[in-house]
């Protein structure tokens, strides 16, 4: 039996940390550079803003993508886009009255508007909707129905400000904060979770961010192994897809923990970083089985077209998207069934042939058994090391993991506490090792029917 009141705990999978801008000024400031939990599309919106300039605000391509067409959760937002930090003075200005309102850019700071001559409160208000910040006339105003234009100055956001150093981000010495991508450590003890997948949309591109996101996914709070970094190869540089390897090579891109993407998707009139979608979809499949035992190549994607950022389309056969899978490289195949997400080597292939790293399935589900055991029996730390304990420990995980193996998610495991690996020295340390066999499922990467004529029918079929 599983130890008493100790059932198994667990881990998150497919959970994103999205770091990025967002407009957070018209939602009354969004906490900037804190990490946000959202469960739905309404709940981001309200908590981080919205707008369809994802050029601008990538965090709004994600809460579009995540809840509206993959419909999972949760995600964790982190907004650097600070209006302390990143904006710009309009002066005075006419803008014309239309209507009874002014529109004014959506990155316009609400508290900064300055109307020549007339009051907030008394002779307009404000107020964000859609794309705009709208200034409206009040009914017992000074602006008569005469005035056609108003001079206005303000202070706005710009979010071309942001550098690669906000998005990596780090600690403040003086405010004692942390920021950007470092926030990642900061989610568990705020709120339970553990996010497996790391993205940053519009920046993963860049070789030091691609980077710093692998070492973050490498290791999370000091024990939480073998998240995903999401990078998106940059189309505006590689637009042929055999050019993508080298790019890849000049990037350095190719560790473990690190999902290549090319090129964009679309649906519609909008585009997509391949590797937000990635996101939602490894999300879904991770949801539909309950770990990320299964891959998500080979598996809807919410999509009508693979295309490069000048919006030329991608069509790729088999033997193209196969070409960018054996160099590390996940892509999108229209072949049989509509656009199906095709790939399961992470950026690591094909220099690295260890099984366990050589497939993102595999590789994740050796993360999500260790993150389980962690979550598990964190609450044993520090108790009497005895016999006892340690037999209960073996029991126990070797249950979990035969129902595992029953349920299919892995082929065999097992868990043995080895004499050579628990010296008496380490023992009388409190150390104690437990060494885990397991063997997730391959996916089936190819699938052969070999077809043989055979005579034998003929005599069978033909003859008396």
């Amino acid at each position: 039996m599983y130890l008493p009141g100790k059932l198994p705990v667990t881990a998150d999978s497919g959970v994103p940390f999205v770091v990025g801008a967002a407009p957070g000024h018209t939602v009354g400031g969004s906490k900037v550079n804190e990490p946000i939990m959202c469960q739905n599309y309404a709940e981001a919106v309200s908590a981080m803003g919205y707008s369809d300039d994802w050029g601008k605000y990538p965090i709004c391509e994600m809460i579009y993508s995540q809840f509206k067409l993959y419909g999972v959760s949760p995600v964790i937002f982190v907004n650097v886009l600070d209006p302390q930090k990143h904006k710009a003075t309009h002066a005075e200005t006419e803008y014309p009255l239309i209507d009874g309102q002014v529109k004014l850019p959506l990155e316009t700071l609400q508290d900064s508007v300055k109307v020549t001559g007339y009051t907030a409160g008394e002779d307009f208000d404000l107020f964000y909707e859609g794309e705009n910040l709208i200034l409206e006339v009040l009914e017992e105003s000074k602006i008569t129905a005469e005035t056609t234009e108003l001079t206005i100055a303000f202070e706005a956001v710009d979010p071309s400000l942001i550098s690669e150093n906000d998005i990596i981000g780090g600690f403040d010495t003086n405010t004692k904060k942390y920021s950007g991508l470092e926030l990642i450590d900061r989610v568990f003890p705020k709120y339970g979770i553990v996010c497996d997948l790391i993205l940053a949309p519009g920046w993963s591109h860049k070789s030091t961010v691609a980077a710093v996101m692998a070492a973050k996914a490498a290791t999370i709070n000091g024990v939480f192994h073998e998240g995903k970094a999401l990078i998106d190869v940059d189309t505006t540089e590689v637009t042929f897809y055999s050019d993508v390897p080298a790019w890849k090579k000049k990037q350095n891109i190719n560790n473990k923990t690190q999902i290549l993407c090319w090129p964009l998707f679309g649906l519609g009139d909008r585009v997509f970083h391949a590797s937000v979608q990635t996101a939602g979809r490894m999300g879904l499949t991770d949801s539909d089985n309950g770990c990320p035992a299964e891959s998500p190549s080979n598996k809807l994607l919410q999509i009508d077209r693979a295309c490069l950022a000048d919006g030329t389309e991608v069509l790729l056969d088999l033997e193209n998207a196969n070409y960018l899978n054996s160099n590390g490289v996940v892509t999108a195949l229209n072949f049989i069934g509509g656009y199906v997400l095709w790939g399961n080597e992470p950026a690591c292939s094909p220099a690295d042939t260890d099984v366990k790293n050589y497939f993102i399935p595999v590789s994740r589900m050796f993360g999500w058994v260790a993150n389980s055991l962690v979550l598990t029996y964190w609450s044993k730390v520090d108790k009497k090391m005895t016999r006892r304990l340690i037999d209960s420990i073996v029991d126990s995980v070797n249950i979990w993991l035969n129902d595992l193996v029953s349920e299919e998610k892995l082929l065999g495991g097992r868990v043995e506490f080895r004499e050579d690996e628990n010296s008496t020295i380490s023992l009388m340390a409190g150390k104690a090792v437990f060494h885990i066999y397991m063997t997730p499922p391959s996916p089936m990467k190819e699938c052969e029917f070999v077809l043989e004529y055979d005579v034998d029918y003929v005599s069978a079929a033909l003859t008396a």
